[in-house]
């Protein structure tokens, strides 16, 4: 049986973002999407890259 998400906790974060969004405007909401994105980058690219490494 595959993995389906936690919808319950899918609707609690869209909820969270939109009061988020109500109270504070776009402005901070963006700035955590984008911090969050660039982190996600680079861990990822370092996972990425880490299998390259050589142990001679």
């Amino acid at each position: 049986m595959g993995h389906l998400p936690d919808l319950a906790a899918s609707a609690w974060f869209t909820e969270a973002a939109g009061a988020a969004a109500k109270q504070q405007g776009a402005g901070n909401l963006l700035r955590v999407v984008l911090i969050v994105m660039v982190l996600g980058s680079v861990l990822m690219g370092w996972f990425l890259l880490r299998g390259y490494k050589r142990d001679d």
